[in-house]
């Protein structure tokens, strides 16, 4: 529970918020609706618990409004607006309401225990939704507008009002119900482009309408709320920003209903970017959006498309040679933001057949091959071309394997002399090995859970190391019992990664012999990358 000092003090932080997001005329507020709207999508329900670390997230991001949910509609979604309105320190928590009075108490309820909270009461306005959705003429859509934003405007006074399918609502009749909201109590008047309908120039009129014929209208902000199904939910928001609104409503991954809503992340990151002919900001810390997307995609199931503006696998990706090639030479060539601006680790050069031999040559750099020369590289990138043809992702290890296996013509460490293996029921599983080391004849027998793992302790009984076994995998390269097996095993030692394989008919020694290749590559990437510590291993006899 929070004393009486700390509601008071988060109170007085909020209104000065406030205060700052009214008076500032190119402060655009950002109004979230990933849990009401977002939410709304078939598929995509959140728990309370991944609801709350949501707003957590939301609340840190530095998001204005947070629509939590619409608290009528269900037992877990008033719990939901509940909870949410307790935690938030600086994000102002929002509930959503027909114009029933039912609606609107559920709303307070819900809310009333943040120090600062808004109810978001909408009513469809356009000829198509009053007659076929409410069956109600205009006049009493208007009587409805007076009783029940008044009715809000009792509980708090925060009160956002929407006409809902406003882009096809009769415009005479829009600057009537605007008018008449304002003058009942409502702070913020959305616009709502319910079902997506609208274009940018066309948003930007009906923005610029209200503007210079609703006479009381300085006395709200203009909110836009737009749908993508036509993918025009961003471009149409930024449009009525630019004729005036200073509110948007969107959500993060741009999830919604049907097609989604405008994605908060890209309209964010296109206020930022193209300041010089939007000079507006926001209050969004754009280093978190990553993370929130991140979060939202695990809560809904939702997985993000790769090639989604910002927060996109692919955002800040380039595989094609001559994109890498520019990149490498200065990065604003093919990157018109920072990945790190939005909370990106960095650029990444994706490996496939459109990379060029400059990206090529850099990617050896990173993964710790120095000093090859270029005729080596030449070789290793001609193998790698061809590779490239035939799979689909090429990953650092499948790199790394061209180069160890092509390129280092050094004698294995470590090689297998003998093997035997006792498997089966009601005895532990025993492998009893031969090695050579370093020239030097070892053998140990070694127990454990299955064969191949007694195997792999034999191993490093004889040869101690320390490396993380990241990959097993057996594949069978013919059909028939007596198929030849393929193993492949990838192992990592200090963000050094090599890839073994080895084929046998006995699976069991084309474990052994793919761990030792794996290990083998491990100890000759030593010797390249750090050779002292190399010299010394080798000494110990490891």
């Amino acid at each position: 529970m929070q004393s009486r000092l700390e509601i008071v003090i988060l109170l007085a932080e909020k209104k000065q918020r406030c205060l700052e997001m009214t008076s500032d005329k190119n402060r655009v507020v950002i109004f979230d609706t990933t849990m009401r709207d977002g939410e709304q999508s078939p598929g995509a329900s959140m728990s309370l618990e991944e609801k709350i670390q949501i707003s957590r997230i939301f609340d840190e991001l530095g998001i204005d409004i947070i629509e939590a949910g619409f608290p009528i509609a269900s037992p877990g979604d008033y719990e939901a607006v509940k909870e949410i309105s307790k935690i938030l320190k600086n994000s102002i928590p929002c509930g959503l309401s027909r114009h029933t009075k039912k609606d609107i108490d559920a709303c307070h309820e819900a809310l009333k225990a943040a120090p600062r909270f808004r109810i978001h009461t909408f009513i469809s306005t356009s000829p198509l939704h009053m007659k076929h959705k409410l069956n109600k003429s205009p006049e009493q859509v208007i009587e409805l507008i007076k009783e029940h934003v008044t009715y809000a405007r009792k509980f708090t006074d925060d009160v956002e009002w929407s006409c809902e399918d406003g882009t096809r609502t009769d415009m005479d009749f829009m600057c009537k119900t605007v008018e008449l909201a304002i003058n009942c109590g409502a702070k913020t008047i959305n616009i709502p482009d319910t079902v997506g309908y609208s274009i940018p120039s066309e948003f930007k009129k009906i923005i610029e309408t209200l503007i210079n014929k609703v006479p009381n209208i300085d006395k709200a902000i203009l909110s836009t709320h737009c749908h993508n199904d036509l993918g025009l939910a961003v471009a149409n928001s930024l449009a009525g920003v630019s004729a005036g609104a200073r509110q948007i409503e969107c959500t993060i991954n741009g999830i919604g209903e049907r097609a989604g809503n405008a994605a908060l992340e890209e309209i964010v990151m296109a206020i930022k970017t193209r300041n010089d002919l939007m000079p507006f900001k926001t209050g969004i810390n754009t280093e978190l959006l990553s993370k929130a997307s991140k979060v939202v995609s695990n809560a809904t199931g939702f997985p993000v498309q790769f090639n989604k503006a910002i927060v996109g696998k692919n955002a800040f990706a380039h595989e094609s040679g001559i994109h890498q090639d520019g990149m490498l030479k200065h990065k604003n060539t093919y990157e018109i933001m920072t990945p790190e601006s939005v909370g990106v680790k960095q650029t990444s050069l994706v490996m496939g057949k459109h990379s060029g031999r400059h990206a090529f040559k850099e990617k050896l750099n990173d993964l710790g091959y120095m000093g090859i020369t270029d005729d080596i590289i030449q070789i290793a990138f001609g193998k790698f071309k061809v590779l490239a043809d035939k799979k689909k992702h090429i990953y650092d290890e499948d790199i790394a394997a061209l180069v160890d296996d092509s390129l280092i013509k050094e004698d294995n460490v470590i090689n297998l002399k003998s093997l035997r293996v006792f498997a089966g029921t009601g005895e532990p599983q025993r492998a009893d090995m031969t090695l050579e080391v370093y020239g030097e004849i070892k053998k140990a027998t070694e127990t454990g859970d299955g064969p191949v793992d007694a195997i792999f302790k034999c191993v490093k009984k004889l040869y101690p190391h320390d490396v993380n076994l990241k990959l097993y995998q057996v594949h069978a390269v013919t059909e028939g019992t007596d198929a030849q097996a393929t193993v492949s095993v990838r192992i990592e030692e200090n963000g050094k990664t090599t890839v073994g394989q080895a084929a046998d008919t006995d699976t069991l020694v084309a474990s052994a012999n793919a761990y030792l290749n794996a290990l083998n590559k491990m100890i000759i990437k030593r010797k390249r990358t750090a050779p002292e510590e190399y010299e010394q291993q080798k000494m110990k006899g490891i």
